[in-house]
């Protein structure tokens, strides 16, 4: 048996993750991890930046992901959107004009697509206003239609020439991108569609909206019959949409041999799902030996402009997340090579209870000795003597203004060499350093030993520090020198991962982030 997903499918999907994420119930962040991509260890390449892995997703590499991310920052409804291609009108440029009924069977006649939202059907002018095409002067006789000259610029509801030139264009305004979402997530490739059409109060909007929200009130659906063939022997006159709706009028004229050159819809009606022009008082006395065919181009859902997300088609989302040296949550000494988005981690303390901040940490912390004045290496291996054993982790930054050195703990360190559970002489359990462990000790590219501050925090435990008279947030609590991360990294779905050459971050730098999901 065939059978296919449908378009509308992939575009509910964009709307249900979307309402999951400003819904309130679910916590989606943009993260940052993997600071040493080029290091001998699992899920890291030597060669990382000059042959970059694609992903693994399997529930294995999943919690890999989870060890060895950095922080992330919360995914809100100012930082969503969904996304249209961007189809920037030129002039001399030939468009779709917009119909419900392209197919295989049937594709558009300027691009052969076989999908309305794979073509040129609406267009975003140099103001970053929305234009669908309502006609674009083809027919029977012209399936093409004609080249664009004038640029639409007006905001009326109804549809209309964009100018004097005759080109025989008309477009329909459906929105204007606003200037904040101009600067956030304008592109080359993409346009961002308004968020909550259905249930926004912007003026605007509403007037869009209810201008096409075609019901007995306000019969204004059909705005286009297509004039697939004019026929011969009809004459000109007034006649009713035929279908599965009512109220649909279209005017009729002729030319001298009684073909329909003309089509003018002088009531939408309303309700329609399909129509057939009732021509059966304009026809030729007797037989049809030359019928006309006339296609009433039925609008998504109600009207144009009533649903924006069926009539553009849009089954892409795009996230924006912004790292910068706001919060101590998100250091500028580190490096990193992986960008995802984790769906509802928890508290570091609890397995079951959603974490819902803004932001967080997912680097484990130590404070050092103040004393201390070497230059860790991130990346580079730590290691402390602790009751049983040894504790490990890899470095991911440090302050030297705080004396606190972040880092995380990840199978590399217990794997060793071999990348894998092959037996070694040197297998452990994974140990957690220890206030009174014993020194902390690199032997990396800049080695190091040094005492953790193991008064820091005690007998109350500290999210700041005070240097040089100034009061310093550290993002996470201290208790006897050392803190958790804000999240519990064994929990979390993460939903989309990103390999990407290695970014070393810098003060003078923000990382905007911009991630396109398709559905």
């Amino acid at each position: 048996m065939a059978a296919i997903v449908t378009d509308q499918f992939r575009i509910i999907n964009a709307s249900n993750f979307i309402n999951s994420v400003i819904g309130g119930n679910d916590s989606y962040y943009v993260f940052l991890g993997l600071d040493n991509p080029a290091q001998i260890g699992f899920g890291r390449t030597t060669n990382w930046d000059s042959n970059i892995p694609n992903p693994t997703d399997n529930l294995e590499y999943l919690s890999h992901y989870r060890d060895t991310s950095l922080f992330g920052k919360k995914i809100t409804s100012s930082n969503i959107r969904r996304l249209i291609r961007k189809v920037t009108w030129t002039s001399n440029t030939s468009y779709e004009m917009y119909r419900h009924d392209y197919s295989i069977q049937n594709p558009t006649p300027n691009s052969n697509s076989s999908r309305l939202y794979d073509s040129n059907y609406y267009v975003i002018n140099s103001d970053f206003r929305v234009y669908i095409c309502i006609d674009n002067g083809s027919s029977g006789t012209n399936l093409k239609g004609g080249k664009s000259q004038d640029e639409p610029t007006f905001t009326d509801l109804e549809p209309s020439a964009a100018g004097t030139s005759g080109d025989g264009y008309i477009w329909k305004y459906l929105f204007s991108v606003s200037p904040s979402d101009i600067i956030k997530f304008d592109s080359t490739e993409y346009v961002v569609v308004p968020n909550d059409w259905e249930t926004s109060t912007d003026s605007q909007i509403v007037s869009v909206r209810e201008n096409g929200d075609s019901g007995s009130t306000n019969p204004n659906q059909i705005k286009k019959v297509y004039i697939a063939s004019g026929g011969l022997g009809y004459s000109s006159g007034v006649v009713d949409i035929l279908g599965d709706g009512s109220g649909g009028r279209v005017s009729i004229t002729v030319d001298s041999s009684g073909s329909i050159t003309s089509t003018q819809v002088v009531a939408g009606g309303f309700g329609y799902t399909w129509g057939i022009v009732d021509l059966g008082s304009l026809q030729p006395v007797g037989s049809l030996p030359n019928p006309a065919k006339l296609i009433p181009i039925i609008p998504p859902s109600k009207g144009h402009g009533y649903d924006i997300y069926t009539e553009l088609g849009t089954d892409k989302v795009l996230v924006y997340a912004r790292f910068d040296d706001s919060t101590k949550d998100f250091p500028t000494d580190t490096k990193f090579a992986q960008v995802g988005i984790i769906k509802n981690p928890t508290t570091f303390s609890s397995d079951t209870v959603i974490f819902t901040e803004n932001q967080y940490s997912s680097l484990s912390a130590i404070k050092l000795d103040p004393t201390f004045g070497g230059t860790p290496s991130i990346g580079g291996e730590i290691t402390q003597t602790v009751t049983g054993g040894t504790a490990r982790g890899y470095i991911a930054s440090y302050d030297s203004d705080t004396k606190v050195l972040k880092y995380f703990q990840d199978r590399s360190l217990y794997f060793g060499n071999s990348l894998d559970q092959t037996d070694r002489t040197d297998h452990s359990i994974v140990y957690n350093f220890e206030s009174t462990g014993g020194s902390i000790i690199s032997t990396g590219a800049f080695p190091f030993t040094v005492s953790i501050a193991s008064t820091f925090g005690t007998p109350t435990p500290t999210n700041k520090v005070t240097v040089g008279g100034k009061v310093i947030d550290l993002g996470v609590t201290f208790t006897a020198g050392l803190a958790n991360p804000e999240i519990n990294k064994k929990t979390g779905d993460i939903i989309y991962i990103d390999n990407r050459p290695l970014v070393t971050r810098d003060i003078r730098q923000k990382e905007d982030i911009k991630i396109i999901l398709e559905f």
